[in-house]
């Protein structure tokens, strides 16, 4: 049992590594607001391709509609609310670079928490689908990390800070990851389902909100960026190929 908690724990380090990876590449290569706004739309085509092609097949084939309907709905409101408290938290703030810097941080925090759920959770399924979850997402959030890093350098935050908080992340995802498997694992087929499908819904709505209105202010849209989309979903789908 310690065993497989250790795993669940590796995997999510994963998209951590990943959005800490998209940072040293913001901190090394000159930013570009074309690359970012294709790298997004990659992330996006991933992220609906783990929910399309590897989440939603197994649910359906474990549970009862009117279940995972409930909680994909949970899942998407439960994004809301967080979204609702971040922009509180914002407007409670004095305008300054400071307090858009920390901003940044919060959603991003918030987005790597529901990764944590999603393979904490996903891991209470099999543990190939956690490791199919887990490479989802370190693809996903390389661009996740570019775009971080370049906000806070561009609000005046020093290196050595940035470096930091990149590296800071990995605390919500594992965190997250290791609360959902613990509680999920013992849990009846139908509930760990519902439990990722409610994830989905709300990770699906944070990429669809988030994602795409990032890549729509950093540049405009252009046939490449709708084949980054495609090509993000593409990958998935062999990723998951390949492993099943």
């Amino acid at each position: 049992m310690m065993d497989s908690g250790l795993v669940v724990l590796g995997l999510a380090m994963l998209p951590a590594l990943g959005n800490f990876s998209g940072g040293l590449i913001a901190e090394w290569l000159p930013p570009s607001q074309k690359t970012l706004n294709y790298a997004l739309h990659a992330a996006t085509g991933i992220i609906l391709g783990v929910v399309a092609v590897e989440v939603m097949p197994a649910a359906l084939r474990s549970a009862p509609i009117w279940l995972l309907a409930a909680a994909f709905m949970a899942g998407g409101g439960a994004y809301l609310l967080m979204e609702a408290g971040v922009k509180h938290w914002q407007r409670s703030k004095e305008d300054g670079a400071g307090a858009g810097a920390w901003m940044v941080y919060l959603a991003v925090a918030t987005d790597l928490v529901g990764d944590g759920l999603l393979i904490g959770t996903g891991s209470a399924v099999s543990s190939k689908m956690a490791l199919i979850l887990a490479l989802g997402q370190i693809l996903a959030d390389i661009p996740e990390g570019f775009a971080t890093i370049t906000n806070f350098r561009d609000k005046g935050v020093d290196r050595s800070k940035r470096l930091l908080i990149s590296a800071s992340f990995v605390f919500p995802v594992v965190g997250a990851a290791a609360l959902s498997y613990f509680v999920l694992r013992g849990l009846n087929e139908y509930w760990k389902m519902a439990g990722l499908v409610f994830v989905s819904g709300l990770y699906l709505l944070a990429a669809v909100e988030d994602m795409m209105q990032e890549a729509h202010e950093s540049s405009g849209d252009s046939r490449w960026s709708a084949f980054s989309l495609l090509a993000g979903f593409t990958i998935f789908l062999m990723i998951s190929g390949g492993l099943g």
